[in-house]
Formats: structure tokens, sequence, C-alpha cells
């Protein structure tokens, strides 16, 4: 019987986390790249332990305010981890088509940028096998991807095709272009 409330708060964390992931969706994401279904997204898990992160806390400071301060103070790091991944999986995004992409992340308006302007990519190994694509754009910024987000290697593909229309390089030409070492553009020694 004890199993029950258990599966109750399961099933409520999984349809909080879609009903917000939707809402979310439909209220802030209405230009033609949200519209096209592409995109490079965080991970779901962040999601889904940032809301298991959340509940978690939110029962340890209320245990925490009848037994104990340490209790309470751990359940409001717990929280406010909690709200951190939320937040970094609701905002983060990369939303593309054939012409553009738009680049959305936590405390930033969001950007759209055309293919034409990646001028050249970086490629950066982190510890455990993931590694990091960062393509700089022509006002000096820098979008970095992980190869472990969902959805990246699509949206890189895509992004090679349509910079070499933009550009008008036939891809043939194109030496540096190698994804399966994770090379799409120009880089530091092509550059």
């Amino acid at each position: 019987m004890e199993i029950i409330p258990i599966l109750v708060v399961a099933a409520l964390v999984f349809g909080v986390c879609r009903l917000v992931d939707k809402s979310f969706a439909k209220a802030f994401r209405s230009k033609a790249q949200h519209l096209s279904g592409m995109a490079v997204r965080a991970n779901k898990q962040y999601g889904v332990f940032g809301v298991i992160l959340i509940i978690l806390g939110i029962l340890a400071v209320f245990v925490g305010i009848s037994d104990s301060w340490l209790l309470m103070a751990g359940g409001i790091i717990v929280l406010v981890m909690g709200v951190c991944l939320a937040v970094y999986y609701l905002s983060f995004g990369i939303f593309y088509d054939g012409e553009s992409f738009l680049y959305s992340s936590f405390g930033k308006k969001s950007v759209t940028y055309f293919y034409k302007d990646i001028t050249e990519q970086k490629l950066y190994l982190v510890q455990g096998g993931s590694v990091i694509v960062e393509l700089h754009m022509a006002d000096g910024t820098a979008v970095s991807v992980q190869s472990g987000m969902d959805g990246v290697y699509p949206f890189l593909d895509t992004a090679f095709a349509g910079w070499c229309l933009q550009m008008g390089r036939d891809p043939q030409t194109c030496d540096f272009y190698d994804p399966a070492n994770h090379w799409w553009f120009p880089h530091e020694e092509e550059a």
C-alpha cells in the first residue's frame, strides 16, 4: 500500500514537467524557427531532475521547519538546485529551419542568425568523452553545443548545408568538412 503514494507523486512530477514544458513553449515560442519543429535542446533529464529536486527541497524545508534548521537549510539548497536545473532546461534552445537559427538562453534575448554569419568553429573535448562545438558568429559572439544535447547533429548538418548555400560554396570543395571528427565549419587552421 505504501507504493501507491509514491506512484502518485511520480505521476504528478512527470505531469507537471510535461505541462510546464508545453505551456512555456506555447507562451514564449512563436517565431518561425520555433514552429519548424527542429531544435537543439538540453536533455530532458535536466527538467525531470529539476522538478524532483524542487519537490524534495520543499519537503525537506517543511520537515525542517519543525525538526531541524540543518534539514531546512539543506532543503533550501536542494530547492535552489532544482530551480536552476528546471530553468536551464526551459530556457536553453537552438531552433532552426533551412535558412536561419534562433539561439535562446537564460537571461538573454533570443537572437536570430543566418548560417552565413558563422565565421569559424572551435572544438573542445571534455573529460568523459563529450565534445563541445563552438560556432563563432560574425557579430563576435559564440554559440556552443554539446554532443550530448538532443538534436545537435541534425542541426550541425543543416547549418553546414545552409552555410554552403548562403556563402555560394560547393560542399565538395570544403576540405575542413569532416563530421566524423566533429568538423563542420572552417577552423583556425582553415580560417
